[in-house]
This record gives C-alpha cells, sequence and structure tokens, in this order.
C-alpha cells in the first residue's frame, strides 16, 4: 500500500503529464476545505452545527446549518485557488462567478453535503464534486457548465464517517485516501480502485417499491427471489440513504446502487442531480471498472440542458447492472 500524502501524489500526476499544475491546485483546494467540513462534523453539537437552518434550498429541500456552512466554505475556498472560474452549487439557484473568470481554465459543481438527512443522526455523510473545463469563450453563466459527463476532467467526493476518506479520479484510474488527523493531510490508502464484476449486494430504497417500472421491479423481484429464483444466489439489501456513503461500500467490496424513475411524477426523469451527483460518480465507477445508466441511457452520455437537471442512476458492479440494464433496453424496444 502506498503511504503518499495526496500533495505528493498530485505532484506525480503533474509530472507525469495527467494534469496540469492549475488542476493539481484546485484539487488540494478542495481536499484542505474538506478538512475543515470534516472537522465540524466531528465536532457536531459541540460546535453548534447540527439541526436546521430554517430555509430551503433550489431544489425545495431543507436545508441544515452544516449544509450552508460545507456551501460557502467550499465556495470561498475555490475562488482562493485563482484556477476556478465559477462555481456551481446544489443549494444555490444560480452559478457563482469569480473575478476573472475568463482567465481562469476550471468550474467546479459540487453537493456540499450528500446525505445531510442523515447529519442529525450521526450516520456517515459526504462531499461529491465534478470538475470540467472553462471553455474560455465569453462570460461564464449556468450555460457554460452543460457539458456531458465525458467532458469531465476529474471528479472526487469524500466520506465523513469512521474516518474521512478522499476518493478521486483525474481520468487514469481511481485511488482512495485517508485523512491524517493528527498530521493534518491526506495519506494515500488505496491504489487503483476496481469495483468486482459480481455481487450478491444490492442498495435501493424498497418503500418505493410499488412505483418503480417494469425493468427495476423485474430485477429486484429476481433478486428477492434467491437460489431458488432465476438468478440462482441469494442477495443482501443495503441501504443508508446517502449516495456518497452507499456507493463508498459498493467500490470497497462491489455491489449495486439504485434510485430509479418512478411512477410517482412520471415527468420527473429520476431524483439524483445530474451535474452534482449522477456523473462525478459516474466518472469514479466507471473508472473502477463498474457501469453506469440512467435506465437505457449511459448517464456520462447525457447532454444536460439545465444546471439543476435530476436522472435515474443504476450504477456499479458490472455484470449486474448490465442484466438490469439489458431489462431497460427491453423495455424500450416494447
Amino acid at each position: 500500500m502506498s503511504t503518499i500524502t495526496l500533495a505528493q501524489y498530485l505532484n506525480q500526476g503533474v509530472t507525469a503529464g495527467h494534469f496540469d499544475q492549475a488542476l493539481a491546485r484546485l484539487l488540494q483546494g478542495m481536499a484542505d476545505e474538506s478538512q475543515d467540513i470534516s472537522e465540524n462534523i466531528h465536532r457536531g453539537a459541540l460546535a453548534g452545527v447540527l439541526g436546521s437552518a430554517g430555509s430551503e434550498n433550489v431544489q425545495g429541500e431543507t436545508q441544515k446549518k452544516l449544509d450552508i456552512i460545507a456551501n460557502d466554505a467550499i465556495l470561498a475556498a475555490m475562488e482562493k485557488t485563482g484556477v476556478v472560474a465559477a462555481s456551481a452549487s446544489e443549494e444555490l439557484d444560480d452559478c457563482s462567478v469569480y473575478a476573472g473568470a475568463e482567465e481562469r481554465p476550471y468550474l467546479i459543481l459540487f453537493d456540499p453535503l450528500d446525505g445531510s438527512s442523515n447529519i442529525d443522526v450521526n450516520v456517515s455523510i459526504g462531499t461529491i464534486f465534478s470538475v470540467l473545463n472553462n471553455p474560455r469563450t465569453g462570460p461564464v453563466t449556468n450555460q457554460t457548465f452543460l457539458q456531458p459527463g465525458t467532458s469531465q476532467v476529474a471528479a472526487g467526493y469524500v466520506v465523513y464517517g469512521p474516518q474521512t476518506t478522499l476518493v478521486l479520479t483525474t481520468g487514469h484510474g481511481v485511488d482512495g485516501f485517508t485523512l491524517d488527523r493528527a498530521a493534518g493531510e491526506y495519506v494515500q490508502t488505496s491504489v487503483n480502485i476496481q469495483i468486482p464484476a459480481d455481487t450478491k449486494e444490492f442498495a435501493i430504497n424498497m418503500s418505493n417499491v410499488r412505483h418503480w417500472y417494469a425493468p427495476v421491479k423485474r430485477y429486484i423481484d429476481e433478486c428477492l427471489a434467491g437460489k431458488t429464483g432465476p438468478r440462482g444466489k441469494d442477495f443482501n439489501m443495503r441501504w443508508i440513504a446517502s449516495m456518497v456513503a452507499d456507493v463508498h461500500r459498493v467500490l470497497c467490496r462491489g455491489g449495486t446502487f439504485m434510485y430509479p424513475q418512478d411512477q410517482r411524477e412520471p415527468g420527473k426523469p429520476g431524483k439524483l442531480r445530474l451535474m452534482y451527483e449522477a456523473n462525478p460518480i459516474s466518472f469514479i465507477v466507471e473508472q473502477a471498472g463498474g457501469k453506469s445508466y440512467a435506465g437505457a441511457q449511459r448517464i456520462l452520455d447525457i447532454q444536460p440542458t439545465d444546471l439543476h437537471q435530476r436522472c435515474s442512476v443504476l450504477l456499479g458492479s458490472a455484470n449486474e447492472i448490465t442484466i438490469v440494464h439489458g431489462y431497460h433496453l427491453d423495455n424500450s424496444k416494447d
């Protein structure tokens, strides 16, 4: 196992030509800020940061105090790097454009605290981020961010759990880092993470079973049938209600994570946000050998039309996701 620090890892990436010094500065800035967020979460009630903020975000969701604290801190940290032209956050209606944006090379989108409904009950939550090139063809607006997931130059997430863990890809595989609180820096603890192609675990909110469309219901019914069913093996279900935490388990030991479109609101393509959650997580999953679809379509191929666009999410171990993806293809033909 490697014992290099994140700073050393980023320097090696620049030397190898995987990315430039500006991107290294951005990623280090995000990692540094995540340490402050981790400390706030670690102190919790002692720091007076738990509970509702008494406001709603652009999604109509009640914001927690830590949602706002983390959001504002990341916005400030990204401006300070000097290389981020603008930031877009799940918590804000529009992007935040920084001075000198036309000359800054990168854009960043982030979900400051994924799974924030878990904050007050001491369950793992996380931060997700996605990095894009700034095309530098004019003023930066919301429209500038509307690039497909295949255009991402880096993506990552931080899990605030028993350990604080950073998972990162720049398109050259997926590596993991654990925060050494005593040293105040991240140390590499996972190299070239690979998701097992086969699994006996799935993660989905079973309370929505009556609302699912046929392909998802067919797949889950087969999993629940166990050894006596068509799959010929028993499955376990896991559900944390934090995408970061559920996906991190998939990366560590395999599995599937599904938050599908359902029949409650047929006009909505799903619940999770394409730009802040689905794209960065899908980039990581595919770099780790897994697969990721929004029903019949690959998530990373979706052309965004709105900064807060939603989508269906089916991702994880390649062989299992291939099966449920195939059911969606069959359904679309019918």
